[in-house]
């Protein structure tokens, strides 16, 4: 089992920045890449960033390229979302998460989750 919690959501104006850190325990010896999503009211739950154990490779979803960014410390069990230039459309729970195997970024290709921290980003 792997267990994550995340931090560093609440208020922002639009055009503001944030920082989402999720610190992970339990079975972190285990190589695993780690993902940010996001689910607005009323929407499904959507792929944000990911990142592979070693930190050399990221996807990012085409509404974040350019304004958020995704990194990992392993040292510290923690991978982050820095999220710049935000805007009313990134107000959602967002949600870390990892992957044990596969290359998919679906949701349902992820094998553990923290309980999510809301961003809400006032126009």
């Amino acid at each position: 089992q792997v267990q994550l919690v995340e931090s560093g959501g609440g208020l922002v104006q639009a055009g503001g920045s944030l920082r989402l850190s999720c610190a992970a325990s339990g079975r972190t010896f285990i190589r695993y890449s780690m993902g940010w999503f996001r689910q607005a009211p009323g929407k499904e739950r959507e792929f944000v960033a990911g990142i592979s154990w070693s930190g050399g490779s990221t996807s990012y979803a085409d509404s974040v390229k350019g304004r958020f960014t995704i990194s990992r410390d392993n040292a510290k069990n923690t991978v982050y979302l820095q999220m710049n230039s935000l805007n009313f459309e990134d107000t959602a729970v967002y949600y870390c998460a990892v992957k044990l195997y596969g290359s998919s970024w679906l949701p349902d290709a992820m094998n553990f989750w923290g309980k999510g921290t809301l961003v809400t980003v006032a126009s």
